[in-house]
C-alpha cells in the first residue's frame, strides 16, 4: 500500500510540473519540472518513505522499462537505416563529452578539497 502512495506522489508531482509548464509556457517538459519539485520534497518524511519504496520496486524491474524502447527501435528500422551512422556519431560524441565534463569537474572538486585540507585554520 505504501508503494501505491509513493507512485501517487510521483504522479501528482509530474502533474504539477505539467500544469506549471503549460501555464507559464516553460521550456522544460512537465516531468522534468516534477522531478525538480521532487528533490526538495524528499526532505519531507511522509513523502520520502513511500517514494523510496516505489523507487526500489521500479529499480528491481528496470529491465522491463526498456521493452517499449526496443519495440520502438524495431518499428522504426527505416529511420535507423537512413540515419544510423549519424545517430551513432551523436551518441558516441555526447557520451565522450559527458565523460570529459564529469572527469574535469571531479578533478576540480578533488583539487579544491585538497587545497582546503592543506590550508591551515586561521
Amino acid at each position: 500500500m505504501n508503494a501505491l502512495r509513493g507512485l501517487a506522489w510521483l504522479l501528482v508531482l509530474q502533474l504539477v510540473g505539467e500544469v506549471l509548464a503549460r501555464a507559464f509556457s516553460l521550456p522544460l517538459p512537465g516531468p522534468v519540472i516534477g522531478m525538480l519539485l521532487l528533490m526538495p520534497a524528499l526532505g519531507w518524511r511522509p513523502l520520502r518513505e513511500p517514494v523510496t519504496e516505489v523507487a526500489r520496486f521500479l529499480l528491481a524491474h528496470l529491465s522491463l522499462l526498456f521493452v517499449p524502447v526496443g519495440v520502438g527501435v524495431i518499428t522504426h528500422l527505416d529511420v535507423l537505416r537512413q540515419h544510423g551512422f549519424g545517430l551513432l556519431a551523436v551518441i558516441a560524441l555526447s557520451t565522450w563529452i559527458g565523460l570529459a565534463v564529469s572527469a574535469l569537474t571531479l578533478r576540480a572538486l578533488m583539487r579544491s578539497r585538497a587545497d582546503e585540507a592543506e590550508a591551515p585554520d586561521a
